[in-house]
């Protein structure tokens, strides 16, 4: 049984992500630790920059506190409605990486929604929040839409590097059930040759999980073309290694699987050493 970490961070509940477990619980029993933090409300965070109005502050304190309680109650009810084991974590503060980075520490996949983590705060996604989120984790992240349907093909990306090699092992391992997908591998780089770094070796371990497979290469630069090539495909799960720099790096240089969450609405396993 894999333990996964359910993370909602905001005014909105991620329905998409918990769609998600739910297709994962069809394929074997899970236990799901729901992380919530609780929203952070611009106003309250002027009040608490000035003299705070103890009021109006207090107000917004209990109102906030009132979302974190509500998303906890409708988790666990729908994780009883799907038999779905399940614990609650304590947490009532708003975001503190500390706590997520030690929570995925000791699970095997955490789960967050592609589009509403702290949404209310920055809705240019991924927000540094998510961003933050995805380089403390400790474990695989799948990135999901809240649109979530069920997907019939696998991208994997594909740079040689040992990042991208860690990435596809663990979906191996986590994800099993959806090796029976067709997969395509793909190497982007903007050159003339098309070789893909130590081919024969990728293959020699793919075909021992993979039941079809396809190996491209694309002749641009992925940061600036990639997302849009994956855009143009449906009902796709893409599998990557990202998001191992640190979060000061992606404000200046965007990795092409920021651009997959911010321009297509589709699911990302991601993982970094």
């Amino acid at each position: 049984m894999k333990r996964i970490l359910f993370v909602s961070a905001g005014h909105s509940f991620p329905k998409g992500a918990f769609a998600f477990l739910q297709s994962l619980q069809q394929h074997e029993p899970i236990c799901v630790t729901g992380l919530f933090f609780r929203p952070i409300d611009d106003r309250a965070m002027a009040n608490a920059s000035h003299v705070p109005v103890p009021g109006p502050y207090l107000r917004l304190l209990e109102k906030e506190k009132k979302v974190l309680e509500d998303h906890k109650t409708l988790f666990s009810s729908l994780c009883e409605s799907h038999y779905i084991k399940h614990q609650v974590h304590e947490n009532e503060e708003e975001w503190y990486k500390d706590i997520l980075a030690r929570e995925s520490r000791f699970s095997d996949l955490m789960v967050v929604s592609g589009e509403l983590f702290y949404s209310d705060v920055d809705d240019d996604q991924p927000n540094s929040f998510l961003q933050e989120a995805l380089h403390v984790s400790e474990c695989p992240v799948m990135v999901v839409p809240e649109e979530f349907t069920p997907f019939r093909h696998l991208v994997i990306a594909y740079d040689g590097s040992p990042e991208s090699l860690f990435a596809l092992k663990q979906f191996c391992y986590l994800l099993p059930q959806y090796t029976e997908l067709p997969t395509e591998f793909i190497y982007a780089k903007d050159e003339a040759s098309h070789e893909i770094p130590d081919i024969e070796n990728l293959k020699n371990f793919s075909r021992l999980h993979f039941s079809s497979m396809n190996f491209s290469k694309l002749h641009f630069k992925a940061a600036s073309y990639f997302a849009t090539w994956i855009g143009e495909k449906q009902d796709v799960l893409m599998v990557c290694g990202s998001f191992g720099r640190s979060p000061f790096s992606y404000a200046t240089r965007r990795s092409f699987a920021q651009e997959v969450i911010r321009e297509h609405k589709m699911p990302i396993f991601i993982a970094h050493v």
